[in-house]
């Protein structure tokens, strides 16, 4: 079995480079600071948000279940066990990404960028927030880290990758990817 496992670490490092990255390298690249780091709200069961939803009230939005509180709580204490830097968080105005942010890290911004664009009553921004968020990114100077609690769509547009509820993806300034992590 252990042979098994190391030849699919190799084969996956051959062929998918980018998607093999250990615990170690990727907290080291955090604790040097100066990276962004794309966080999907953690579990809030369900697809999109019931119809009629309001963005100022929370009992009308899905939000997060005991799983994805607990969640949002890991992300936090793996940036406090590790020492992690962060410049700010910013986080999308949907309460499961508020939330999301309060739980890991306490403080936080809102930040129109960072919304869900999935309701097509909201799909009419994506292209001027994808914009506002790169235009962010480009000017954002820190030896820090950034932190944006968002939604799959975001990450999928900003990354060009599919992300779990929870998962956090590390980039650098130019959007290349670093490394992967969901805190189970």
């Amino acid at each position: 079995m252990r042979y098994i496992n190391l030849i699919l670490i190799i084969l996956l490092s051959v062929f998918f480079p980018k998607l093999v990255f250990s615990m170690e390298k990727i907290i080291s690249e955090l604790q040097n600071g100066g990276k962004i780091i794309f966080i999907r709200h953690a579990l809030a069961p369900g697809t999109g948000d019931p119809d009629g939803f309001d963005l100022l009230d929370c009992k009308t939005q899905r939000n997060l279940n005991s799983t994805g509180v607990e969640q949002s709580n890991k992300i936090g204490v793996f940036f406090k066990k590790h020492k992690i830097k962060i410049d700010q968080v910013l986080s999308s105005e949907w309460c499961r990404c508020k939330d999301t942010a309060k739980h890991a890290f306490k403080n936080y911004k809102t930040f129109d960028a960072l919304n869900s664009f999935y309701d097509e009553d909201f799909y009419k921004f994506k292209d001027k927030q994808i914009r506002d968020l790169k235009s962010y990114i480009n000017n954002w100077k820190n030896k820090k880290n950034l932190i944006l609690v968002t939604h799959y769509v975001v990450i999928s547009e900003m990354l060009g990758i599919g992300v779990s509820s929870a998962e956090l993806v590390i980039v650098d300034k130019n959007l290349e990817i670093i490394g992967r992590l969901e805190l189970q």
